[in-house]
């Protein structure tokens, strides 16, 4: 489904999603044409997903190489409209899984979230925004991961009570917790 389409759909679940699902909108039509791309040098469309296990009691993450924290899968939409079509490619890409299914019915959360200035592939990136979609999924424990060594260093199933001791970006958090209660409300 096109993005737009897809968050004029969304219904926020609290104050937060409202705000930044507002924030969302202005930005595409501040920036109809640059949005889905890096060039845009405010904001960037990104797509991630969460991934659990059968169990519901673990969640598959990577250790990203620049943020330095184990972190959910994702990444930007690179002028793909479908960002579902995003996290579950980059969902793939990043940790070698192979079959995933999605819970719920599809967009599970919207956030603006702040991202610092960094190095990346030897350039410089300008901070921005991330106006991030999220997507609940589902996939197998004895399945096969693999790294993608030019983002993450590793690749694994975390323990749901235990992400605070993993998550080193504490502004994640909050994020991650709203997503581990969807996915039980889903269920």
């Amino acid at each position: 489904m096109d993005f737009i389409e897809e968050l004029r759909r969304y219904c926020p679940q609290n104050e937060q999603e409202e705000a930044d699902r507002e924030t969302i909108f202005a930005y595409i039509r501040a920036f109809p044409d640059t949005l889905l791309s890096r060039k845009n040098i405010f904001a960037h469309m990104t797509a991630s997903s969460m991934i659990f296990n059968a169990a519901s009691d673990k969640v598959l993450m990577i250790y990203h190489n620049i943020f330095r924290s184990w972190s959910w899968t994702g990444g930007h939409a690179d002028g793909e409209r479908d960002l579902y079509q995003t996290a579950f490619r980059e969902a793939r890409e990043e940790t070698g899984i192979r079959t995933l299914s999605q819970i719920g019915g599809g967009l599970a959360a919207v956030d603006v979230i702040p991202v610092w200035g960094h190095v990346k592939r030897g350039q410089y990136v300008s901070a921005h925004q991330h106006l991030n979609f999220t997507y609940l999924l589902r996939a197998e424990e004895k399945e096969a991961l693999r790294i993608k060594e030019d983002e993450n260093s590793r690749v694994g199933w975390l323990p749901v009570s235990r992400l605070e001791e993993f998550v080193s970006e504490p502004d994640m958090l909050p994020i991650y917790e709203k997503l581990i209660g969807r996915e039980k409300k889903w269920k």
